[in-house]
């Protein structure tokens, strides 16, 4: 059975956001119930040359749009990155999925061998879209994710392996 780069991506995609935004609402269910300042959370970090949690939502949030939108070779939607607190995280993640779930098979169609190119900080890069999913974005999207789980958990935000890994 093949499988399709669509299917390869959004689905992934959508699945790994909604966990995110679970882990986010636990932080938050946290931060309240322990009489938190709600504008503490978004800040943190697990170390000081890191980004903090909020940079790596929107990270994890951008690379999926991103990424999507570059295979199917649409405009992704531009966010402000201008959240300052979980629940506006986790609307920006909610509207992440929303985006992802107007994406359709069809416009993935022959992109495993189209060249794909983005802008990081650094320059432009280039890559075929199969190796650019497998090597780029899903891997910088579970980076981020997982850093924001560890922020949380390091914070004492009860957290497991099934918040990261949601219902299969």
């Amino acid at each position: 059975m093949k499988i399709s780069m669509y299917e390869a991506s959004v689905p992934v995609f959508i699945h790994t956001l909604n966990n995110l935004a679970t882990i986010l609402e636990k932080g938050h269910a946290h931060a309240e119930a322990k009489k938190i300042d709600g504008a503490v959370l978004p800040g943190l970090r697990l170390f000081a040359d890191m980004f903090p949690l909020s940079r790596q939502v929107q990270i994890a949030s951008d690379s999926a749009k991103g990424g999507a939108a570059r295979l199917a070779g649409v405009e992704a939607p531009p966010y402000e990155d201008n959240e300052k607190t979980i629940p506006e995280l986790v609307a920006r993640v909610r509207k992440t999925v929303a985006y992802l779930q107007t994406l359709k098979p069809e416009q993935f169609e022959g992109c495993e061998d189209k060249t794909v190119t983005w802008q990081t900080r650094s320059g432009s890069k280039s890559m075929q879209g199969l190796p650019y999913l497998n090597r780029h974005v899903i891997p910088n999207l579970f980076f981020h994710v997982t850093t924001t789980y560890n922020i949380l958990r390091h914070n004492g935000v009860e957290l497991g392996k099934k918040d990261f890994l949601g219902n299969p």
